[in-house]
């Protein structure tokens, strides 16, 4: 879908996680960035930072967690854009798992990253300007049922 003005994001080059040759290479996200980010939340959470499962292909994002005494915070990092989202539970991939920001996710803000709430991430595809996405991207989106952008920018389309 293009962007007719009712759209609420734009999806960039690179949000997929996949390229073209004609497109060029991926951005990637500075995990040093990230993981200092994620020491800096766990602190203000008052937990600790579970070590970062750097991106393999074909995931489209790092996995990491903040530890709390009882509980867990997947926190999911897109690799090749600045965006922090965070999930119920450790996936390949991603549809509707995903959670709200806790108050301590402005240490990534701070840090200069982008944090995606629940609601923004399960909007549907059709409220997304998708005009960037490549023939090869919207065989996958068909393939896999995707339909939200969570879907879309944290994947492990092969």
């Amino acid at each position: 879908m293009a962007d007719d003005g009712n759209t609420i994001f734009t999806l960039p080059h690179g949000a997929s996680g996949f390229s073209t040759r004609a497109a060029g290479p991926l951005p990637v996200t500075d995990t040093r960035a990230f993981r200092r980010a994620l020491f800096t939340a766990a602190r203000a959470a008052g937990g600790g930072a579970g070590e970062v499962e750097r991106q393999t292909y074909p995931l489209s994002f790092h996995t990491a967690a903040v530890v709390l005494r009882e509980d867990e915070h997947v926190v999911l990092c897109h690799a090749h854009l600045p965006w922090i989202a965070f999930a119920t539970e450790r996936r390949n991939w991603y549809t509707g798992q995903f959670g709200d920001p806790p108050p301590w996710a402005s240490a990534f803000a701070e840090a200069g990253f982008d944090v995606l709430g629940r609601e923004h991430l399960l909007t549907p595809l059709a409220e997304v300007d998708t005009s960037s996405l490549s023939r090869a991207e919207w065989h996958n989106v068909r393939t896999y049922g995707v339909d939200t952008l969570g879907g879309v920018l944290f994947n492990a389309w092969a």
